[in-house]
C-alpha cells in the first residue's frame, strides 16, 4: 500500500457514553499518558525549552500535566476518551471498587 493512500478508519464510537466516573478515569488516564511521553523524552536525553527543537533535544511541553496549554491537555484527553469509548464500543466493562 503507498502511505499516500492511507485514510484512517477508527471506530466510530461518537455514540459512546461515558458515566461521570469513566470520564474522570479518562483525565487520569490523560494525566498519566502525558507522564509516561515527558519520562520516555527525559529518559532519552530531552529537556525543557522554550520551543521544540529535535537536534537540541527541547521540549516545552516537557513540563507538569497542570502546567500544559489547555490545548495540549486535550490531546491527551481526546486519546483516553476514544481508548475508553473504543473499550466500551468492543464489550468490555469498566468496574470500579
Amino acid at each position: 500500500m503507498n502511505p499516500k493512500d492511507y485514510v484512517p478508519a477508527p471506530l466510530d464510537t461518537s455514540d459512546v457514553q461515558l458515566s461521570p466516573q469513566i470520564i474522570r478515569l479518562g483525565e487520569m488516564m490523560a494525566r498519566n499518558t502525558h507522564e509516561v511521553w515527558a519520562a520516555g523524552r527525559i529518559a532519552d536525553g530531552w529537556r525543557w525549552g522554550p520551543v521544540r527543537d529535535d537536534a537540541k533535544k527541547e521540549h516545552p511541553c516537557l513540563v507538569p500535566y497542570d502546567d500544559l496549554p489547555e490545548e495540549e491537555r486535550d490531546y491527551d484527553r481526546r486519546t483516553s476518551m476514544e481508548t475508553l469509548k473504543l473499550l466500551v464500543r468492543l464489550g468490555c466493562t469498566i468496574t470500579f471498587e
